[in-house]
């Protein structure tokens, strides 16, 4: 069983940082990709960062030059650094580890940019 935690999320005002963080505990090949997606109410679940077992990254256009995605193998942990935020980046924030024949996601943690 594999189980993600996310923590860092909270209300910010707009220009301001936040930092997400996600845990994963249990058995999960090394060949992984981990990322961080959003979704808000009446919205399709996109990606805002991922980030492979080699350390190759992507990002949501929207995103480019303010987040910043990554992960400690040793520890099981991806990060998302989000600075200069905006009140469209208001939403639910989701981790997810991913790879061939399985996909978790983590339970949300809430991010608010106030204006």
């Amino acid at each position: 069983q594999v189980r993600l935690v996310e923590s860092g999320g909270g209300l910010v005002q707009a220009g301001g940082s936040l930092r997400l963080s996600c845990a994963a505990s249990g058995s999960f090949p090394s060949i992984v990709t981990m990322g961080w997606f959003r979704q808000t109410p009446g919205e399709e679940r996109e990606l805002v960062a991922g980030v492979g077992s080699g350390g190759n990254t992507n990002y949501a256009d929207s995103v480019k030059g303010r987040f910043t995605i990554s992960r400690d193998n040793a520890v099981n942990t991806v990060n998302l650094q989000m600075n200069t935020l905006r009140p469209e980046d208001t939403a639910v924030y989701y981790c997810r580890i991913w790879g061939y024949g399985f996909n978790y996601w983590g339970q949300g943690t809430q991010v608010t940019v106030s204006s």
